[in-house]
């Protein structure tokens, strides 16, 4: 646990009380503050009093008066579509509102690091696709390496739950922008941007907002490197804004597909290849096509980022190269579920939006795709370029008619059910084809969300296989 700094002797409320805001209420606690905890869910305060807790109803009126801040857990709105009550109550109030990520970032430093030779670092990832990945392939290659890490954020454990540091460590921080645009304190040693497509549009007020929560970490955080991936104009803009001119270092361009051959320091991956160049000169490459925890020109963007980022530690290139080869991937990411007569079944649940579920379309020459769930604005219109690969598309939930509609001519069958969908692409698959769950939908229609989705497809093709 990292003890909250600043707040000793004050009486500080917590809103919201999932895993984020149980382990800000005990890190609280352990900095010597009075911790006043809320939730508009009685569930979650139930969780909360068996814990040992005592709530407050932050609603009721009065209730935030002698506090020192108010502390709210990312799935809260604090601006748009509408501010949650309280917190526009403690707007109105002249309430310093911060959330963990805040904390973290005041309070994780300590005393200790002075007798330290190597002062622990902090790397941030953000971006709209690839940012799990990412944190999880920089984590493993530091541990690859030998360098004491730890994991946390929006990935793994609360930020506020790791380890106090030790001499040398490396922490590895997912950050989403409900994280990264209430912060009231970043300040990352080495900041990455993976991408930017439409996401989360309703909470930020659309593309500009949701990007300017993104470019907090970089604009505000001044980390000593910024990796900033350049394929789409969001990036070329924020690389710009972070640079001195081309050859400034401290920038560390990344793409992929795009040559990147004329700045000081940059990274990219061609036909498979990742190539790092310094000061005009190709100084490394590794094939990515034999790294199987990473297929896809998306993870190759996903690699070229970790490589990076761990470049800029020092990290030997045959290091990051071996290390790479042995990372597993993630769950309900690319994640191979089985294989047989020559037919594999990939989980991608988490391509829960037409730019993740289009990069999952182009990692693979033969799809049985299987889509579908609460589709978002638009539905999969804006993946028909990206058609090319699919033999034939099974549907499923919600939106399973509204994205047939779509698709026209394309070979498609409406399942509903991941049970009936699974079962249909087995029984027509071929050899070489790849059954893909990438749904291009949010899962709340049939599952509480992404992993319990990607679970029941897991499910369904070990009962076919067996």
């Amino acid at each position: 646990m990292i003890p909250v700094k600043g707040y000793d002797g004050a009486k500080v409320g917590v809103l919201g009380l999932g895993r984020s805001g149980l382990a800000t209420a005990r890190a609280l606690i352990a900095g010597g503050a009075a911790a006043l905890l809320w939730d508009d869910s009685p569930e979650a305060r139930a969780k909360a009093e068996a814990e040992g807790f005592t709530l407050t109803d932050l609603s009721r009126q009065s209730a935030l008066e002698g506090l020192a801040a108010l502390i709210v857990s990312p799935g809260i709105p604090h601006l748009y579509p509408n501010p949650n009550k309280i917190i526009a109550q403690a707007f109105a109030a002249g309430l310093p509102v911060d959330n963990d990520i805040g904390l973290f970032f005041r309070s994780y430093a300590s005393e200790d690091w002075e007798s330290f030779d190597i002062t622990p670092r902090v790397i941030c990832v953000t971006g709209s696709n690839g940012k799990s990945t990412t944190t999880a392939l920089i984590h493993h290659i530091l541990e690859a390496a030998g360098r004491p890490t730890q994991m946390a954020g929006n990935i793994g454990r609360g930020v506020l739950d790791i380890d106090p540091a030790q001499e040398g460590e490396v922490v590895v921080l997912e950050l989403s922008s409900y994280q990264t645009d209430l912060a009231r304190s970043l300040t990352p040693d080495i900041a990455v941007f993976t991408n930017l497509s439409p996401d989360h549009l309703d909470r930020h007020h659309g593309m500009g907002g949701y990007f300017a929560a993104k470019r907090r970490l970089f604009a505000e955080g001044g980390p000593d490197r910024a990796i900033i991936g350049v394929d789409e104009m969001e990036g070329h803009f924020l690389a710009n804004q972070m640079s001195e001119g081309a050859a400034d270092d401290r920038v560390i361009r990344i793409s992929s597909g795009q040559k990147l051959e004329s700045f000081g320091w940059s990274v990219f991956a061609r036909k498979g290849f990742l190539s790092e160049w310094r000061k005009g000169r190709q100084v490394a490459s590794i094939d990515l096509r034999t790294v199987p925890g990473l297929p896809g020109a998306h993870n190759h963007q996903n690699a070229c980022a970790a490589y990076a980022a761990t470049r800029a530690l020092g990290i030997a290139p045959k290091m990051i190269e071996g290390a790479m080869h042995s990372f597993g991937g993630l769950p309900h990411r690319s994640q191979l579920v089985g294989e047989r007569a020559g037919v594999r079944f990939i989980n991608d649940s988490k391509a829960t939006n037409v730019d993740s579920a289009a990069k999952a379309l182009q990692a693979f020459p033969k799809i049985r795709w299987i889509a579908g769930g609460l589709g978002k604005e638009g539905g999969i219109a804006a993946l028909t370029p990206f058609l090319g690969s699919v033999v034939k598309a099974y549907l499923i939930g919600h939106s399973a008619r509204d994205f047939a509609l779509q698709l026209g001519d394309s070979p498609h069958e409406i399942c509903e059910t991941m049970t009936q969908a699974v079962a249909r692409a087995a029984a027509e698959a071929e050899v070489g084809d790849v059954v893909l769950l990438a749904p291009a939908a949010a899962s709340f229609d049939q599952y509480p969300n992404f992993e319990k989705r990607g679970e029941d497809f897991m499910a369904q093709v070990r009962s076919v296989l067996g």
